[in-house]
């Protein structure tokens, strides 16, 4: 019965969609699914329409309405998205994540190494003398105590990177 209807009401509802897309300036294709889907919720509660041929033109008048409520409510966005670069949600999912498992590393170092890492990591882009000052050390100790730190901060990461995926 469903089949028989659909195929019966497919011809009329693309020439209605076709005609009431161009007034709402929406795609037909959109207009057709919405009818479809409210014609499936139809039968699913109320049983097949008494006149399907003059319930289908109301549905697709009905949906036209609505989208040309919902075009005049919408607003554009004004503001500039962020750049992603392109990456996919997942890559920056995983970008985040191995920056938080750095930051949580960063912070388990000992010594001096969490503030001094926590400087070289800052988004502010600090100079040797900059951080030099903040830390209250000469900057030319600054160098061998990033190379200790570093190695700290491997040690501690070994664990966690290799643990990432199976190799070989």
């Amino acid at each position: 019965m469903t089949h028989d209807l659909v195929t019966t009401l497919r011809p009329l509802l693309t020439a209605e969609a076709s005609a009431e897309a161009h007034a709402t300036g929406t795609e037909p294709g959109d207009l057709e699914q919405a009818v479809w889907l409210r014609l499936l919720e139809h039968l699913e509660t109320q049983g097949p329409p008494l006149d399907p041929h003059g319930w289908l033109r109301r549905a697709v008048r009905s949906e036209s309405r609505r989208t040309r409520r919902t075009t005049r409510l919408e607003r554009p966005y004004d503001a500039e998205p962020a750049d992603d670069g392109d990456r996919t949600p997942e890559q920056l999912a995983l970008a985040s994540a191995r920056r938080r498992a750095l930051h949580d590393a960063v912070r388990r170092l000992p010594g001096r190494c969490p503030r001094l890492m926590a400087a070289l990591l800052s988004p502010r882009d600090l100079t040797y003398r900059e951080i030099a000052g903040e830390l209250g050390m000469s900057q030319g100790s600054l160098g061998p105590e990033r190379s200790r730190c570093l190695g700290c901060l491997r040690r501690l990461l070994t664990p966690e990177v290799a643990a990432r995926g199976a190799r070989g």
